[in-house]
């Protein structure tokens, strides 16, 4: 890996947002998890997604 705080491929295989279930977008400039569905981007802090919902920041259209 090249950047310190890059998220590894399997664990974004896996993460599907906890509020939709469906799968989520990676923003490695923005250090976050995008739920289009769900309108919600989940930080990524030193390297670990926080996926609480109470966490997220809403995205305006």
């Amino acid at each position: 890996m090249t950047h310190a705080h890059q998220i590894d491929r399997k664990l974004l295989e896996i993460l599907v947002c906890p509020l939709t279930k469906v799968p989520l977008r990676y923003d490695a400039q923005a250090q976050e998890l995008i739920s289009d569905q769900a309108k919600l981007a989940y930080p990524i802090r030193d390297g670990i997604p926080i996926m609480l919902v109470e966490d997220a920041r809403k995205i305006e259209d």
